[in-house]
């Protein structure tokens, strides 16, 4: 699912949940939308990191990811 369209679904819930509750299917859909939503924030963090590269002092370049 598209990021944008994820965040709005998981608003929705939310302001529902608080405004008049939700049913079974729609706990399950809310904690299956921040789970999807947690591993995209996990997976572009590590593709940042992966990509950072330090140099050194001495001019020496250290790769960050992990082979």
């Amino acid at each position: 699912m598209e990021i944008e369209k994820l965040i709005a679904r998981i608003n929705e819930l939310y302001h529902k949940s608080q405004a008049e509750g939700l049913s079974d299917e729609e706990l399950k859909e809310q904690k299956s939308l921040r789970a999807e939503y947690v591993a995209n924030i996990r997976a572009n963090l590590k593709s940042q990191l992966d990509n950072i590269d330090i140099v050194e002092k001495d001019g020496s370049i250290t790769h960050l990811k992990k082979d």
